[in-house]
């Protein structure tokens, strides 16, 4: 790897990867690690920088979590954020103290804007707090060089080492001047700024070719952003030594099977369709709980999948679309994430196959593979498709899955779709999708009374899909896209949208 890299610890905090994908937006590589990452392997990584994020805990906590103490001795900037702000106040011999109240959300910072950090920045200006402790006493060499009403020492620096402290967070947009200040530590860390999609995708073609020699790399495609990025960087690195199987559930999005193969033969590369709704369907009659509808979904696309990669004897390797976020959160402070769920990651098949597993996008955040997705030309309006859950439309069918219920479902999520894009809100939206309710409602129509199913629409925005809102249509738009689906869609004669936040509500309905 060429790029310079920008290390940054994690303490806990709920904000770690905003930071790093903040970071990696201005041009420049970021690596998250445990926060108690020990000197010696921090160095081995020639990081040009050094954020420690926040936490949840008092830096006096039993079990608290701290930098090891030689990160100091890198020779490279640091930048201590809210919690890693008192870390190194308390590591250099400054003095930490509770405030007594938790102090979150706005306030008004006065900064020192001669300071190398604030540079460029205003005087007065809204940052974005979330702490209970604050620095009482400053470590020798700093100087204060911001305050609130609530944090004397909402700021710090020691210019001549370039370490800086902030008490807020730069990372979140409800901080005014956030990018400029890690624009400025950046500056501080003499960053080239050449982390771009070209260098992403130079980078991830070198190391599939260095990892596959040789025989034949199959990937599995669901026809999602991550698994088609994934088979188009494998045929550059690799050539006709790619193999795409792509599994139609019978549970994907209306036209989607035929949609996939048209999209890869435009890039002149085929794929190996498996047409097997049949197999699912049978599965999953009869089934209603959520979690067993997953399970019997993994299951089986695993099963399809095993007998269609059989064919394919010169196969050595399997490529999925695995992401950082997935990489960060098994190795969290906070203990590993819940299991990838099998039909994403093929669970158990390099194994069963005897395959070694490929995973060029391990290091990127969703929206990285997007825009590698439009360095390597793929329309956008396929790059910034919402997400689709792997099990498909079996969990947006609240009750029994069937072909009859599928195809109610399909029609109708495919008009919500349309409407959307023809108001010129798709990219306002974060993820919108339709579900099927298990229960049926009296309807008028014409002169008949009607007993049939109600549909739900859901839309939300969110920046890491950890918390979302509601998304605020025009009136105008959900009465069109009501009024299209109870007359297009036979056996729909209800509509209504939910207007729940994550959390206390997920986005998915299952």
């Amino acid at each position: 790897m060429t790029h310079e890299t920008l290390l940054i610890l994690d303490f806990g905090g709920q904000y770690t990867q905003l930071i790093a994908r903040r970071v990696r937006e201005l041009g420049v590589y970021s690596e998250v690690r445990r926060g108690d990452l020990n000197a010696r392997e921090a160095r081995s990584l020639a990081p040009i920088g050094v954020v420690l994020s926040g936490g949840p805990a008092s830096i006096y906590e039993d079990g608290a979590i701290r930098p090891d103490p030689g990160i100091f001795a890198l020779g490279v900037p640091v930048l201590g954020l809210c919690y890693g702000h008192q870390a190194m106040a308390h590591l250099l011999g400054g003095r930490v103290e509770a405030t007594g109240t938790r102090e979150y959300g706005a306030a008004e910072l006065d900064a020192d804007v001669s300071c190398a950090l604030f540079a460029g920045t205003k005087a007065t200006q809204k940052v974005w707090m979330s702490h209970g402790d604050k620095v009482a006493a400053l470590p020798r060499g700093f100087a204060t060089v911001g305050r609130t009403a609530s944090a004397p020492v909402a700021a710090m620096a020691d210019e001549g080492r370039r370490f800086y402290g902030i008490q807020f967070h730069p990372e979140v947009r409800h901080t005014e001047m956030g990018r400029r200040i890690l624009e400025n530590f950046l500056a501080a860390c003499g960053a080239r700024r050449d982390w771009t999609a070209a260098s992403m995708r130079r980078e991830a073609v070198a190391r599939i070719r260095e990892q596959v020699p040789e025989g034949r790399i199959i990937v599995a495609l669901s026809g999602g952003v991550d698994s088609s990025v994934t088979a188009l960087l494998c045929r550059e690195a690799v050539g006709e030594r790619t193999a795409p199987i792509f599994v139609d559930t019978g549970l994907l999005r209306l036209d989607e099977g035929d949609k996939v193969e048209a999209r890869f033969a435009a890039f002149g590369l085929a794929i190996d369709r498996v047409n097997a709704a049949g197999r699912f369907f049978a599965t999953l009659a009869g089934v209603e709980d959520p979690e067993e509808k997953r399970r019997r979904i993994g299951h089986e696309f695993i099963a399809v999948f095993e007998q269609e990669a059989r064919r394919f004897p010169d196969a050595r390797f399997l490529a999925q679309g695995t992401l950082y976020p997935d990489v960060i959160e098994s190795t969290s402070v906070r203990g590993p994430s819940a299991t990838i769920k099998t039909h994403h990651n093929v669970g158990g098949l390099p194994e069963r196959l005897g395959l070694s597993l490929v995973e060029p996008l391990r290091w990127l955040f969703k929206d990285e593979v997007r825009r590698l997705g439009e360095e390597l030309g793929l329309p956008e309006e396929f790059v910034w498709r919402h997400p689709f859950p792997g099990p498909g439309l079996g969990v947006r069918i609240l009750g029994e899955v069937t072909p009859e219920r599928v195809s109610l479902l399909q029609r109708a999520d495919a008009i919500f779709m349309d409407e959307i894009r023809a108001a010129g809100l798709y990219r306002e939206i974060a993820q919108a999708l339709t579900v099927l309710l298990p229960v049926r409602s009296v309807g008028v129509m014409g002169d008949q009374r009607t007993y049939e199913n109600v549909a739900a629409l859901r839309a939300v925005t969110t920046e890491d899909f950890m918390t979302a809102d509601w998304f605020r249509f025009p009136p105008e738009v959900l009465e069109r896209v009501s009024g299209r689906i109870v007359n297009e869609v036979r056996g729909i004669n209800r509509v209504v949208y939910d207007v729940t936040s994550k959390p206390p509500g997920t986005i998915e309905w299952e």
